[in-house]
């Protein structure tokens, strides 16, 4: 359910009568299913198959069941009520696993939310051999791998035990493959970033096609703090619910996802009758790069309005209310005109006022408002597109990006854009100049009282950036500049 693992308990009951397997618990029909996959994988194994009637019940009764996950179980359920393992041994372990026909273990989705949930309740955790590493990242787990269902039994009746698995976690951060010495030019973009990858904050980035914006949001990621460990397990057990799942060498690395435009609201929060994660819990953590702003749906856009704020998503269906993380940085990217060439150097826009104010307003007021830092990406000129000398590297940004980073953890535990408005009237107090500086910009440029506490924060972050203890008027000037798109028309 979302990420978490709740408990399911097989019971299992033989009676007298004609040979029958009924399972009852709310099984969808992999789970129902199941009870031929169990059958053949008891007798290829050499197990008798109670001719009786069998009645397994999944409990609690109203928790909608799918998946093979629950195969191992059910084996075993039957196994012991038959006789022929010793029920006692099955009472401080978990099960979770696929059964082929032949007995063996396949892997199957979502295994470390499982070992999360059998941690906490001091169990130990018997899965597929394939998940054993993914199960093995909670730190002092007890996981059992295993490869087919003789191998458990075996360690059941202490005829062969198997050896609890250890995984040694690669905390080293791999070295990201792209880099912010390849764009040339966009010195004032970047420094957006900078500050948005310091402070958590979203971005809008605005110019011609082919200035460099895409370029510029796939690199970000490169310049982020490293994750902490809880951090990485919070997104690799989201990852670990998906049919995706992840790749453990890279557990540390903060995620980038870019749907396409033509993604559905459902797509992006995540949905459908048993709640599956979307995008914005898939980049939970991490970024969500929405390329050509516009041309995504009003209403798909609009549903990224709430976690924007809450850093959550609660999706409510008849049956259940399921809850996935979303604490994501949204970096968006926009054409300035339906024909892309406002403002361009070489090339003549066509597009009448009215043309470009109804493309602009394809994006609600409200989302715009929640995006921190609005920035232009113009054309480079020749001699910016000949750039020579070294460009600084994602490696010396990240060095000022994590000591920001660390100066927020120290003064507030978290980042600046996730501070509560007492927060900031603590932490971003102004001069009473500067606050007069700020109440003429935001009655300038029409902004909403929302505006002016992100103002604030972004205006902490970079007086963070630059080591300062109070925000400067210069640091307030920069945030400020920043609002420009969402100045009055």
């Amino acid at each position: 359910m979302g990420i978490q693992s709740p408990l399911v308990t097989i019971e299992v009951h033989l009676l007298n009568g004609l040979p029958a397997l009924s399972i009852v618990g709310l099984p969808e029909t992999a789970v129902k299913e199941s009870k031929d996959r169990v059958r053949s994988a008891l007798i290829n194994s050499q197990f008798q198959f109670p001719m009786e009637r069998i009645t397994i019940n999944l409990a609690p009764a109203d928790l909608p069941k799918e998946g093979g996950r629950f195969d191992l179980a059910i084996a075993l359920g039957i196994l012991a009520a038959s006789g022929q393992i010793n029920n006692a041994v099955l009472t401080d372990y978990e099960f979770v696993g696929e059964l082929a026909l032949s007995g063996e273990l396949r892997p199957i989705h979502g295994v470390l939310p499982v070992a999360l949930s059998a941690n906490a309740e001091k169990r130990a955790l018997f899965c597929p051999q394939a998940n054993a590493k993914e199960a093995a990242m909670i730190q002092n787990a007890t996981v059992y791998p295993a490869t087919h269902l003789l191998e458990v039994c075996q360690h059941l009746q202490n005829s062969k035990r198997i050896k609890p698995f250890k995984n040694k976690l690669m905390d080293e951060f791999s070295d990201h493959k792209l880099d912010f010495a390849d764009v040339r030019g966009q010195h004032h973009a970047k420094r957006a970033l900078e500050i948005a990858a310091a402070g958590g904050h979203n971005v809008l980035m605005s110019g011609p096609p082919g200035t460099g914006k895409t370029m510029l949001a796939s690199r970000l990621p490169s310049i982020l703090p490293n994750m902490t460990t809880q951090e990485a397990l919070e997104t690799a057990t989201v990852a670990s619910i998906t049919s995706q799942g992840f790749n453990l060498k890279t557990w540390r690395q903060r995620p980038f996802r870019a749907p396409h435009h033509t993604a559905s609201g459902i797509a992006l929060v995540g949905g459908g009758t048993h709640p599956r994660a979307g995008e914005i819990s898939l980049a939970h953590n991490g970024v969500l790069f929405l390329d050509e702003l516009p041309e995504f749906g009003r209403q798909v856009l609009d549903v990224l309005r709430e976690p924007l704020e809450s850093g959550q998503i609660t999706i409510s269906r008849a049956a259940n209310q399921t809850t996935f993380p979303a604490r994501f940085q949204l970096i968006a990217a926009m054409n300035p005109c339906p024909c892309g060439f406002l403002g361009a150097n070489n090339h003549v826009c066509r597009c009448t006022a009215e043309q470009v104010q109804r493309y602009r307003n394809r994006i609600s007021g409200p989302l715009l408002d929640r995006i921190d830092l609005h920035i232009e990406v113009p054309q480079l000129n020749s001699v910016q597109r000949k750039e020579i000398g070294l460009r600084e590297t994602s490696e010396h940004i990240r060095q000022r990006v994590t000591a920001a980073y660390q100066r927020q953890m120290e003064r507030a535990g978290k980042l600046n854009d996730v501070l509560t408005a007492k927060e900031v009237d603590y932490y971003c107090a102004l001069s009473p100049q500067d606050e007069a500086m700020l109440d003429k910009a935001i009655e300038l440029l029409g902004l909403s009282t929302r505006a002016w506490n992100r103002i604030l924060k972004v205006a902490r972050t970079i007086a963070d950036l630059d080591g300062q203890a109070q925000i400067q008027t210069a640091h307030l000037s920069e945030a400020i500049s920043y609002r420009r798109l969402g100045r009055k028309q």
